[in-house]
């Protein structure tokens, strides 16, 4: 998927509906602080690349040239104003132009690679220039401080953008590098991706699970703090999922592994987070095509600084207005806001990943914070989606005998009624098994039990197959699964959800922030109502197919309003894609939906829906600080400059202040702690 989305929201719409292809391309961050980072002579940009292992931050011995051209420079400075020294020409030149040199080798080396292919307009040429021209006047002092301080700068950027990657890298890439497995009743310790489905590995208490799957111990007790950003501890019970990058808290436990090492949900985070480094916001995009205007502006306006001047003041002095469009091109340097921006976005992805919330790109970021309607499932989403039957009504049938059945047919599915079902069957369940199982989307379950054909749903299900049932069951609140054998209704059962404990808590603090809350749901409208009046949710929606919950989402865009639509059942997916921002509940939700949403909640807690919003909107703010900050400064600068006010060391102390300021205030969203 390209990130070339427009300023209409049609292009934003279009970029959004392609937002399931997998994208690898790399993200590009202009760096010149080492050598190293050439990877070929026409690229001269540095890729963060969250698969491969973070860099080393470089040392100051790794900078001896830069250091050395500083030491030079400030020895000459010394001479000059505290002895009143200067050495004759040419051994000035000469001094100065090895520290030239030592600082500003990798800078000049890019401007001549990038002049190569034509390209001129980029801050290496600009200072290259620059500091040449400053040589070429006899500023020799001011040519090496402007090299050197910009060169420092750029060390100090390249610093806070490997800080970040790597921020980002240990934050989430936990996953062991071995893992005991237990085979033949022996144990050994080999490499997690030989590992095969559903056998047995063995984790040591302090330990982190390697793979996904159930837990084959009666009880354990984990952290899962690095997939959630939730410190509490997590107890689980035999057959309950176990992920990879929990860790396990008190005795050595049993794991039974369900997913191959490529394919736990860790693997797929870290995925999500490499792609969300790629996907670059508007602000990122419009900032990359403006530095490619602004820049041959820049050189122009330097020129008619330069030589328009001829024609208006006599008498005309060439020294002096040179000097002046050089101190013009060095403060218009765009480096402040090539690097401070996308550092920015990096943070707000840390600072959201260590919070439990992954942004599958620095664009939804953006559209988060122009979120005004949340439309919900309830679901796993607001509700726990942990069902337990309460009662079972039969009709000519044994009540036990009906569990059975239904639990044989209900096993073929992943619903979590379907679970509650197959989980109060128990043993009673044996070896019964269904055949020729079909899902009917939105009503319920088909098939083939014991040669009887069963038909486990809702009432729309019998309504589909015109079997008729008791008017008494349409009165029901709760949620029911009812049964028809061979044609004929045969009873129902009853099953209990719960909401989740932050619920409540989620809705209020969206009324807060003045979004609207409405709940779609394929349950019926009696419930629906229950649960939105004790959320307090604005409006809420029952009785709905998949494709209901579509033309719901569509109604309120045609509306005008900006949805965030949070699910996380196979058939929410659609809706998910459709949002402006789909968001996906990572614990409970499945994977179709996950793939498909921009933003996984990992903890399933609605109440992080709003603290998305939240980092998305300290993200957007500290970047347009950011903007605002480096333009006025560049701008009041350059007047003064070509107004002969301000010299080259103003300017240097100016771009490169400037930068550092603005670095300084991206770097700060990696450390925010947000009040939940």
């Amino acid at each position: 998927m390209k990130d070339k989305k427009g300023n209409n929201e049609k292009e934003i719409d279009a970029q959004q509906d392609k937002r399931v292809e997998n994208n690898k391309r790399d993200v590009h961050i202009n760096s010149i602080s080492d050598a190293d980072k050439e990877q070929k002579d026409d690229e001269d940009e540095e890729t963060l690349d969250l698969t491969k292992p973070a860099e080393e931050e470089a040392g100051w011995t790794s900078h001896w040239p830069l250091l050395s051209a500083f030491t030079i420079l400030l020895i000459m400075l010394t001479l000059e104003f505290g002895f009143k020294y200067q050495p004759p020409f040419p051994f000035n030149l000469v001094i100065f132009s090895v520290a030239f040199l030592l600082a500003g080798y990798n800078v000049l080396g890019m401007a001549f690679r990038k002049a190569k292919h034509f390209d001129f307009f980029n801050e290496f040429f600009l200072m290259s220039v620059a500091t040449v021209g400053a040589f070429s006047i006899g500023s020799y002092s001011e040519g090496v401080a402007v090299m050197v301080f910009y060169s420092i700068g750029e060390w100090f950027q390249d610093a806070a953008v490997n800080k970040a990657k790597k921020s980002i890298k240990a934050l989430l890439d936990i996953r062991p590098n071995e893992v005991t497995v237990i085979r033949d009743g022996k144990t050994s310790v080999i490499d997690p991706k030989d590992i095969k489905i559903d056998e047995i590995i063995q984790v040591k208490a302090g330990e982190k699970v390697a793979l996904d799957g159930e837990l084959y111990s009666e009880s354990a007790t984990f952290n899962t703090a690095a997939l959630t950003g939730e410190s509490k501890p997590d107890t689980k019970r035999k057959g309950e999922t176990v992920l990879a990058g929990m860790i396990n808290l008190d005795k050595v436990s049993e794991v039974q592994v369900k997913a191959l090492f490529k394919d736990s949900k860790l693997s797929k985070i870290l995925e999500m987070v490499q792609d969300a480094t790629a996907r670059k916001s508007q602000t990122q995009l419009f900032i990359s095509r403006f530095a490619k205007i602004y820049t041959p502006i820049v050189f122009a306006l330097a020129l008619l600084v330069c030589f328009a001047p001829y024609f208006f003041v006599d008498p005309y002095d060439f020294h002096q207005w040179f000097y002046r469009s050089l101190v013009f091109l060095v403060i218009s340097c765009p480096c402040a806001l090539v690097v401070s921006i996308p550092l920015g976005y990096f943070g707000g992805i840390g600072l959201a990943s260590r919070n439990g919330i992954l942004f599958k790109g620095s664009n939804f970021l953006d559209v988060m914070t122009k979120i005004d309607t949340v439309i919900m499932d309830k679901t796993g989403t607001l509700t726990k989606g942990v069902f337990k039957v309460q009662e079972v009504v039969a009709k000519d049938i044994d009540e036990k005998e009906l569990i059975r059945i239904i639990a044989a047919i209900e096993q073929n599915s992943t619903h979590p009624i379907a679970k509650a079902v197959v989980t109060h069957a128990g043993e009673s369940l044996g070896e019964l098994k269904a055949k020729d199982v079909q899902e009917i989307s939105g009503h319920g379950l088909k098939g083939t039990v014991d040669g009887k054909t069963i038909l486990a749903g809702n009432v729309k299900l019998l309504k589909k197959f015109n079997i008729a049932y008791p008017s008494e069951i349409d009165k029901l609140v709760d949620t029911i699964v009812i049964i028809a054998v061979n044609d004929q209704y045969a009873g129902y059962i009853t099953i209990a959800d719960e909401l989740k404990e932050d619920a409540k808590e989620a809705i209020a603090k969206m009324h807060s922030l003045k979004l609207q809350t409405v709940m779609l749901s394929g349950d019926k409208q009696a419930v629906v109502d229950k649960v939105a009046k004790a959320l307090g949710i604005d409006k809420a929606y029952g009785d709905l197919l998949p494709d209901g919950k579509v033309e719901k989402v569509q109604e309120f865009k045609n509306a005008g309003s900006r949805i965030a639509f949070v699910g996380d059942g196979v058939n929410d997916a659609p809706v998910v894609a459709l949002a402006n921002a789909g968001i996906a509940m990572g614990g409970l939700g499945s994977d179709a939906t996950i793939e498909t949403a921009d933003i996984v909640i990992q903890n399933d807690q609605p109440s992080k829906i709003t603290t998305a919003i939240k980092i998305g909107k300290i993200t957007n703010r500290i970047v347009w600080q950011n903007i605002t900050i480096a333009m006025v400064v560049k701008v009041i600068v350059l007047v003064l400059g070509a107004g002969g006010i301000a010299n080259l060391w103003e300017a240097v102390i100016a771009d490169v202040g400037v930068a550092l300021l603005a670095i300084l205030n991206a770097v700060r969203i990696q450390k925010m702690k947000l009040d939940d």
